[in-house]
């Protein structure tokens, strides 16, 4: 019998019961099987007939996730009886090796334990997800049984005197504890659950979380086995491949994570600090760490001393108590994982030693039953077994190192999302005067949103890393030590030393990363100003000046770039390099000491060793980067939560002081949370204090009373003083006053915006709540048209078209794409001021309020529009629902509509009353306004002359409309184009298109880093490599070589191979980095090249924010992302690839597992590129909204706070935060999902190995050197693969920026070339100004009609030409036409006998010159708006400005012509801007000058100055105007009248007008 159970001994018979059963160990050991054959036998046929019926039926949902009591501690429990069982199986063969024949009870009954344990954890999980306990009673019965059989057989052994020497008593022990404690997590479940034994069972809902069917983030509430390995993940990440992942899949967070459970937290603890009476009880050392920071002095005082109330609270404490336990959980994991990586070089070193030694032959240890007992040690010594522990330690190390990283993650993001709701609660209650003093700009906000949260998050990611590296660092070396003795310190002092270098680098690059940020801003300041001005530029012909000028910023940008690829190779270098040089400096101070190199066991182990501390060392640097960061942003956070608040809301309840308790008690009171409410009560209730009850003396007639108050906005200086005025209700209440008397400051201190320093502002019962209100500098949401009117309250149709209709919306509103759905605000539509201030006033007018608060309305708005508003809105809209009006105005003609007026002066009341009263008491000021008022009146003759205002803004929006639908069109033929070519496989294009990793674009990239570089990179980085590898296999041969003699040229190889490594480090680590930057260098350049000599059609149908995008953030991602993400992907790569390699060549049997583990890694990457991609999209595009929301609130504050609309807005910034988190959690779980799968694939290429080696034939080469290099290379495989998929990933992501830029560089330039030479051209030509315009037909593009049609004209030398006809006649068409800028497809002009269509474009527009209609003034001097070539000399630059009026002006300017023009000329005003645009026309002296509507834009006082001087100064020239208002081509020598792209009247002005019912007469008629 060769498996005889009990084995076969000719000596003893080993079935013999003489003694007593139970003294036979073999009956002991079958009776151990016993309980497990029950278990199996009961649960099999339960798992199989019950839910294989049943599965169908229950639809396994969240609901059935219900967790019996005690449920992370039974997987635990049944996790380390697995491992023990393990422990006990291999103890059992290696055991049974040792004896003469077989002893199948030594390990069958661990065998079997091993199945029943696992059988018992899926049965387990089956009824739990059924909620059916019942069947737990099986469990119960096993954990007992096992207990009683296992405590039988250590009963025995403690007989036989067997003790714990031996490790079988040890493994049993540790068995009987597991059950008992099996048992009595069993036994709880039946305490709490009472499903037998007791008569009332007790009914469990599953949380609350999970009944909500849009929870979807499972990770809190699935079992640990999923916990660990993100099983749950599974669904998501496969579908991704399906369909892309949107926002609805990833549904919302559970409770516990979302923003409002974590502020409340935070702030509790915040807020404790305030009111805790003596110093906190110092929970914990860590506690030390994180209050020393801040105020070291916190445990020295005496517990009596209440805490001072004005000392700021100490953030850094108040994390510490919100979020201080998931920080020590996940620290406590990273201990584990970091001992347990240890595993991985004692488990090589112990395979390389026991490698090939027979063990059976020792077979000195001790018999009990006729059976054979060994120690511990000896198991050890088993190369099998170690393979199977190092493959356990690696997947166990692996497992709590990603679970610690995702604890800290998490709750990183909690903080994120507490600290922001701390933040904008902060924002809504700061004082206003704040804001405007500027002692908190919105970029200050802006910056910790955006900025200072972020590093906060990344500090907590990291500051586990900060206690668990020393630790790491300091075991690490202790084992090197007893590795290697002395020379291991050498090698360890080698990573310490250089560790404070890479510090220094770390810092470097923070520097170098600020500079090269301040170059590119100047850089896209510049390139912004050219697209805006691009169409001046190349009328002028000055694109290459322009060019240059950004070119030479991009020079300084790309010089701190250098520095930055320098210091980031830098630091590549010194990662990849350190180990190199710490592994030379052990092995040649071993040799010098021992005389002998070392074994193969200790240098393989000190090898995989220094593998492991590099990584801390290079961390660290970062870590503590990061904490001084943090250090720093806490610093401005305390400062901004420390910042000044308004007063309380008590201002509208009539008294001016609150108590202080009532607000006390508030705030402590509604700690509970209240979950069946909705979320946004309790917002309110937590923040607002209670109001008071009101006195009834206060009369009703009066909605606001302000008695003798004086206000300032800070700065203790009253900017109003005496203020005594009342607000009569139901009444038109105007406040009249000139510019900066205080009127505005007046709404904001009703609204109680100013600080008061006496007196009291008083409102009516009725009014108190919410006020509309409308500020002079108009304020929109990012939303719709309509959500920016209805605001919150509820869309009424009626009443929302009446709104519409007073404020004269619906014309713009038909114009945008998509009525009054188009999204407006700071990423949707650009309006103008009017159209602006229009819609701000229409949701001041829809809002159901009682008082309506209107500062300046007209001010943006043209007289037919304001008449409109005041007719229509106010006087009709607003009174008929009698509602308190206060109308702060300029417009004095309106006067006469005021029911109270309240005039003004220098910051106090200077009169109140009527109108009549007014003119009875003070005739003086009456008179006053009586002529400002007729002066308005002559304004209005002068307004109704001009096409109004509000028709150019129409006419703007309707252009950009029109060249964008174009360019949609174009652009979608575009897409349909590209689609078609991809169709042409019938697999599921979806799928495969997400799937592809764009090679074609990363081979643009390549090349356009010039192959040169790519070829240098390509080679040094394999030769790298190839160097490693030589490295490492030489220390296999030479600690494999047994003779001492020749030692020494080993040492000398291994040196210069070291020293040829790390110099090939330093090489490959440089290219990369400036392939990157050449590429980074061509790439733009050519963009810019491009994009400023493209053709002017290009920019109407291009959207400026699409083209800035390419030059900012794509560039951006070129310049610093890609180059260091391809170093990543090529290193890794070839790492696992020369290790895979390695390991097959010594033990060929590991290809036989490469084939499964190849095919699941490629399914792995496959699955997560595509679900990482959609993650990031999502948590890119869920980003920019809540900076938006930040911003805009800030914007906006004094209008959230007039219209109470606080909770509202609290709630939104809530959902965005809450939104944004969870795709960030998402991701980085999905992160978590690919480094989990790859690490166990990591470890399962170790075991493979491992086994192959051991088990695998012995092929020649017995030496352990080779094993130890085959296995070190198959640890550090498990730290790379998932780095492989991770930069797959981004780089995907990356070469996206690529692709953009790419599309960019295939648009078509102008022809600048022409067939003349510019040599042809005579020099002063053209110098009659002689123009004839034969059969023109004009088109802007190919694709599109004429919009000239057969024109044909001829224009005597010096003749003065007026053009004119209505909008889109094709007259600024025309004047395009004369610079070429068109394209022009039939017909010619001739200028001075030149068909200009010849011409090289550059040489045609510097000798024509035009005045735009509207001014376009560039950053820079006067000098340089002038004349940006530097041809002229400062007299002529005098006459030109002397010509448009502006010598005066200019002179008085400090620097003269060379002060100072901001960005757009905003420090002139339009009319000057106006005059300057005429100045440079005028410096180009040229014989034609081209008017393209110059004087729209202008007052009447303007224009005639611009009309005398055209007259005069360009007397003898040709002069064409393209007028707007018909009178300002009255005395013109030529008219001609255009329609529709013909010619309708072309005579002298004189003979056009005899014509009655002529255009041009009718245009007369109309202007006068």
């Amino acid at each position: 019998m060769a498996l005889s159970f009990c084995g076969d001994n000719q000596t003893v018979n080993s079935y013999s019961v003489k003694g007593g059963v139970l003294n036979n160990g073999c009956f002991v050991d079958a009776l151990n099987l016993v309980p497990h054959v029950f278990l199996l036998f009961i649960t099999f046929p339960i798992l199989f007939i019950g839910w294989g019926s049943q599965s169908s039926k229950v639809q396994i949902h969240h609901n059935t996730w219900l967790h019996f009591p005690g449920h992370n501690m039974r997987w635990i429990l049944t996790f380390s009886l697995l491992f023990v069982h393990v422990c006990e199986f291999a103890e059992g063969v290696v055991s049974n090796k040792m004896m003469s024949t077989n002893h199948l009870h030594l390990f069958m009954p661990a065998f079997m334990g091993f199945i029943a344990a696992t059988t018992s954890v899926v049965y387990y999980h089956n009824i739990e997800t059924s909620n059916f306990p019942k069947l737990l009673l099986v469990l119960f019965v096993y954990w007992v049984l096992a207990f009683v059989t296992k405590s039988i057989k250590l009963w025995k052994f403690a007989q036989y005197n067997v003790g714990p020497q031996h490790l079988r008593f040890c493994i049993t022990a540790l068995l009987v504890l597991l059950y008992g404690l099996l048992m009595a997590v069993e036994i709880n479940v039946i305490r709490v659950r009472k499903y037998v034994f007791f008569a009332n069972p007790q009914k469990v809902k599953p949380p609350e979380d999970l009944q909500d069917l849009g929870v979807r983030f499972l990770q809190p509430f699935v079992n640990l086995l999923s916990k660990a390995t993100y099983w749950w993940m599974n669904p998501l990440i496969m579908g991704a491949h399906k369909r892309p992942i949107e926002l609805k899949k990833i549904g919302k967070l559970p409770i516990a994570m979302r923003a409002l459970t974590n502020y409340l937290q935070l702030k509790d603890a915040y807020e404790d600090q305030r009111v805790s009476d003596g110093p906190p009880e110092p929970d914990l050392p860590l506690m030390l760490w994180f209050s020393c920071s801040n105020n070291p002095f916190d445990f020295s005082r005496s517990t009596q001393t209440p805490e001072d109330p004005n000392r700021a609270p100490s953030i850094w404490r108040s994390m510490y108590r919100a979020f201080g336990r998931p920080i020590l959980l996940s620290s406590t994991l990273r201990y584990l994982a970091d001992l347990l990586g240890f595993a991985g070089p004692l488990c090589i070193s112990g395979i390389v030693k026991y490698q090939g030694t027979n063990t059976s032959t020792s077979t000195a240890g001790e018999q009990h039953f006729g059976v054979h007992f060994m120690s511990s040690t000896e198991l050890l010594q088993d190369t099998s077994v170690l393979a199977v522990l190092l493959f356990l330690a690696l997947v166990l190390q692996r497992t709590f190192l990603q679970a610690s990283y995702y604890v800290t993650i998490e709750t990183g993001i909690n903080l994120r999302g507490a600290l922001l709701a701390m933040i904008y609660n902060k924002m809504l209650r700061l004082s206003t005067s704040n804001m405007s003093m500027g002692e908190m700009t919105l970029g200050q906000i802006n910056n910790l949103v955006a900025i200072e949260t972020n590093q906060l998050m990344w500090f907590l990611f990291l500051c586990p890393n900060l206690w668990a590296m020393p630790v790491q660092i300091v075991m690490g070396v202790i084992l090197l030590y007893y590795l290697l003795g002395w020379s291991a310190l050498v090698g360890a002092s080698v990573i310490v030393l250089l560790a404070p270098v890479q510090y220094l680098i770390a810092t470097k690059l923070a520097d170098t990363q600020k500079s090269s940020l301040e170059h590119s801003t100047e850089r896209l300041k510049k390139t912004t100003e050219i697209l805006k001005g691009i169409k001046l530029l190349k009328l002028y012909a000055w694109e290459n000046i322009f060019c240059d000028s950004v070119e030479d910023t991009r020079g300084k940008e790309l010089t701190s770039l250098k520095t930055f690829a320098f210091f980031t190779s830098m630091s590549i270098f010194m990662n990849a390099a350190i180990p190199i040089a710490a592994v030379l400096a052990t092995f040649v101070t071993h040799h010098y000491l021992h005389k002998t190199g070392p074994t193969p066991s200790e240098a393989f182990a000190a090898l995989a060793l220094f593998h492991i501390l590099v990584t801390p060392l290079f961390l660290l640097s970062t870590v503590v980067r990061f904490a001084v960061k943090a250090l720093v942003s806490v610093q401005k956070l305390g400062e901004f939560l420390q910042s000044d608040e308004i007063g309380d809301d008590s201002w509208r309840n009539g008294d001016m002081c609150v108590s202080m308790e009532a607000g006390k008690k508030n705030l402590g009171g509604t700690k509970a949370i209240n979950r069946k409410q909705p979320m946004r009560y309790q917002m309110d209730n937590y923040e607002q204090p209670t109001r008071r009850q009101l006195r009834p003396s206060e009369t009703e007639d009066v909605a606001v009373k302000v008695s003798n108050g004086s206000f300032t906005w800070g700065s203790n200086l009253s900017t109003l003083s005496d203020i005594n005025i009342r607000i009569p209700t139901g009444q038109l209440t105007m406040v009249v006053g000139q510019v900066g008397c205080g009127k505005s400051s007046l709404l904001l201190a009703m609204l109680g915006e100013m600080q008061t320093i006496d007196g009291r502002v008083f409102w009516s019962n009725k009014n108190r709540y919410s006020v509309a209100y409308a500020t002079q500098k108009s304020w929109l949401l990012n939303a719709t048209v309509e959500e920016n009117i209805t605001f919150g309250s509820s869309f009424n149709k009626q009443r929302y078209k009446a709104v519409i209709d007073a404020c004269s919306l619906q014309p713009d509103i038909d114009l945008l794409p998509f009525g009054d759905q188009t999204e407006i605000g700071e990423r949707g539509i650009n309006l103008s001021g009017g159209q602006r201030q229009r819609i701000c006033v229409a949701r001041a007018l829809y809002q159901n309020t009682n008082i309506v608060f209107l500062d300046d309305p007209f001010s943006a708005l043209d007289i037919h529009l304001s008449d409109h508003l005041m007719q229509e809105g106010i006087l009709k809209f607003l009174q008929d629902d009698k509602r308190t009006v206060v109308l702060v105005t300029h417009k004095l003609q309106y006067l006469i509509h005021a029911d109270w007026i309240i005039a003004m002066k220098d910051g106090s009341v200077l009169r109140e009353g009527t109108l009549k009263d007014i003119q009875t008491h003070d005739i003086e000021l009456y008179e006053h306004w009586k002529t400002l008022m007729n002066r308005q009146d002559h304004g209005l003759e002068k307004d109704v002359q001009q096409d109004s205002q509000t028709t150019l803004e129409r006419k703007t929006l309707r252009r950009a409309f029109y060249s964008r639908e174009a360019k949609n069109q174009m652009d979608d033929e575009d897409e349909e184009e590209e689609e078609e070519e991809e169709d042409d496989d019938n697999m599921s294009t979806t799928t495969n298109r997400r799937s592809k990793i764009p090679w074609r674009v990363c081979w643009c990239y390549m090349s356009s880093g010039g192959f040169f570089m790519v070829f240098l990179m390509v080679s040094s980085k394999l030769l790298k490599h190839s160097v490693i590898v030589a490295i490492d296999y030489w220390l296999a041969l030479w600690t494999s070589s047994k003779t001492n003699q020749s030692n020494d040229h080993y040492l000398h190889v291994f040196s210069i191979l070291c020293a040829a490594g790390i110099t090939l480090c330093l090489i490959t680590s440089l290219t990369v980095e400036f392939l990157g930057l050449s590429a980074a260098t061509h790439l733009h350049h050519n963009l810019l090249n491009k994009i400023i000599h493209a053709p002017i059609r290009f920019f109407d149908i291009t959207p400026l924010g699409q083209i800035l995008n390419r030059f900012s953030a794509d560039t951006n991602i070129i310049d610093q992302h890609i180059p260091p993400t391809l170093e990543s992907l090529t290193r890794s790569t070839l790492l696992c690839l020369s290790a895979i390699g390695v390991i097959s060549s010594i033990t060929p049997g590991f290809l036989i597992a490469l084939v499964p583990l190849a095919v699941a890694f490629y399914f792995i990457q496959k699955y997560f590129r595509v679900a990482s991609k959609d993650l990031q999209d999502l948590d890119d595009s869920t980003q920019l909204p809540l900076l938006c929301h930040f911003s805009e609130t800030a914007e906006g504050l004094t209008t959230i706070r007039a219209f109470r609309h606080e909770a509202r807005f609290k709630q939104r910034m809530l959902e965005l935060t809450d939104t944004n988190n969870t795709a960030y959690l998402f991701l980085s779980a999905a992160n978590r999902w690919l480094e989990v799968r790859t690490d166990y694939l990591g470890a399962v290429i170790v075991l493979a190995a491992a086994g192959a080696s051991i088990w695998g034939p012995s092929i020649g080469l017995s030496s352990g050197g080779l094993v130890g290099l085959a296995l070190t290379y198959a640890l550090t495989v498990t730290n790379y693969l998932n780095w492989v998929v991770r930069n797959l990933a981004d780089l995907e992501v990356q070469m996206a920026a690529v692709k953009k830029v790419n599309s960019f560089l295939g648009t078509e330039s102008e022809n600048y070339e022409g067939t003349m030479d510019a040599s042809q051209v005579p020099e002063n030509w053209p110098q009659d100004g002689e123009i004839k315009i034969q059969d023109l037909c004009v088109r802007y593009d190919p694709v599109l009609k004429p919009v000239l049609k057969h024109v044909t004209m001829y224009i005597e030398p010096g003749q003065k030409v007026g053009i004119c006809g209505r909008t889109g006649s094709g007259k600024s068409s025309l004047s395009l036409a004369f610079f070429n800028m068109v394209d022009i497809f039939e017909g010619k002009i001739v200028i001075d006998g030149i068909d200009i269509c010849k011409l090289p474009l550059q040489t045609l527009r510097s000798r024509l010159s035009i005045i735009l209609q509207d001014p376009v003034l560039f950053s820079g001097s006067i000098r340089f708006n002038l004349d940006p070539e530097r041809t002229c000399t400062d007299d002529r630059l005098w006459e030109a400005l002397e010509i448009a009026q502006l010598k005066n002006m200019v002179k008085a300017l400090p620097g003269g012509l060379d002060a100072v023009v901001t960005e757009g000329g905003e420090n002139f005003s339009v009319g000057q801007r106006q005059l300057f645009c005429l100045a440079r026309a005028f410096v180009r002296k040229s014989s034609i000058l081209i008017m393209d509507e110059a004087t729209a834009s202008i007052d009447m006082a303007t224009e005639n100055i611009l009309q005398k001087v055209v007259m005069t100064a360009f007397a003898d020239r040709t002069v064409v105007t393209i007028a707007h208002r018909v009178h300002t081509i009255l005395t013109a020598d030529l008219v001609i009248v255009m329609k529709r792209g013909n010619i309708l009247e072309y005579d002298k002005p004189e003979t056009l007008l005899e014509q009655e019912d002529g255009m041009f007469a009718s245009f007369v008629r109309a202007d006068m």
